[in-house]
């Protein structure tokens, strides 16, 4: 077993950035279990009050690119858990390199002018510097960023994240249910079918793999991050037991919603053509019109899995089954 924290360590409060999205919500309850005080860094208070306990958070109201704001989260934290992350980008600034690269960059700097030391990074598994969308590209110029950093740090790369007040399975549960468009199935991106010297992009009958990983999961993966020596200075792969086709997840969620219809069953939509519909869509000032960006149906082509082991032994982290979860 780890060695508990010292005295210091457990009276000082964990600062957390991206406190009031989907993941943030969920280790912010979870620290606050363990008996951790939280400040969290907070844009909207009302979003705030509505999200976040009652008890045991200390709001901090201002952006993440914005230095005395960040240096207001940090004084006299024992660690800064900076999650703030988006999959889309979005008019008015709402950048990749913005909010993924910038905004650890500030994280950094103002942890390190504060003296704070430990240091968890929420990245995405398959950041790489070849990957073929901007946001596992920057998500990639992110994690140099921290290993440069001289802190104490933990890097999270967790697979899909699905939870019951996730955006995606919400919308998954409407698919299902066919209150949510289109209505008539559930819709996944499939890889191009293989053509004469190159692939169809306008075709596809393929899936990738993923292997999605329960919220709470990713938030005890956290918690344990800043009680345990053995992840520090590691990047800790977040997946769940099963690696499965995007089809036998849609299964798995339809047969887990209730008033699902029957007759309403996964179909693939090429990725390919999705990623160009949606830059086109951007272009001309339409992004709203879809729910998705140009880079999350390229994702959603590739396989997302990885090996639970490292987070088991590093982090004692045993994912639910998928099944169990939903249930």
């Amino acid at each position: 077993m780890p060695d508990p924290p010292t005295p210091t360590e457990t009276n000082r409060p964990i600062a957390v950035t991206g406190a009031t999205g989907f993941v943030g919500r969920h280790v912010i309850r979870s620290l606050i279990k363990r008996g951790r005080r939280v400040r969290a860094l907070i844009r909207d208070a009302r979003t705030a009050h509505r999200t976040l306990p009652e008890t045991g958070v200390d709001l901090i109201l201002g952006d993440v690119l914005a230095p005395d704001a960040l240096g207001a989260l940090v004084e006299g934290s024992a660690a800064l858990v900076h999650l703030v992350g988006i999959r889309r980008e979005q008019p008015g600034g709402v950048t990749f390199e913005k909010l993924h690269v910038a905004a650890t960059r500030h994280a950094v700097t103002a942890a390190r002018r504060a003296g704070v030391t430990r240091y968890v990074q929420m990245s995405a598994l398959g950041a790489r510097p070849d990957a073929v969308t901007e946001y596992h590209r920057t998500k990639w110029r992110a994690e140099l960023i921290v290993r440069d950093s001289g802190l104490a740090w933990t890097i999270l790369r967790p697979s899909l994240i699905l939870g019951a007040d996730g955006e995606f399975l919400q919308m998954a549960r409407g698919w299902a249910r066919g209150t949510e468009p289109p209505r008539r199935f559930m819709p996944y991106f499939c890889k191009p079918t293989p053509g004469v010297g190159k692939p169809v992009p306008d075709r596809c009958d393929r899936s990738a793999l993923v292997q999605p990983i329960w919220v709470e999961d990713v938030a005890r993966a956290v918690a344990e991050s800043l009680d345990r020596e053995a992840p520090i200075g590691e990047v800790e792969p977040l997946v769940g037991p099963e690696a499965l086709t995007w089809p036998q997840l849609l299964v798995t969620i339809h047969d887990a919603t209730p008033g699902a219809k029957k007759k309403i069953q996964p179909m693939g939509v090429p990725g390919v053509m999705a990623s160009h519909l949606a830059r086109l869509t951007e272009r001309v000032g339409l992004s709203g019109l879809l729910p998705f960006g140009p880079s999350e149906p390229l994702m959603a082509i590739e396989d997302n899995t990885g090996s639970p082991a490292k987070a088991r032994a590093d982090l004692g982290l045993e994912p639910a089954p998928l099944a169990d979860a939903l249930a």
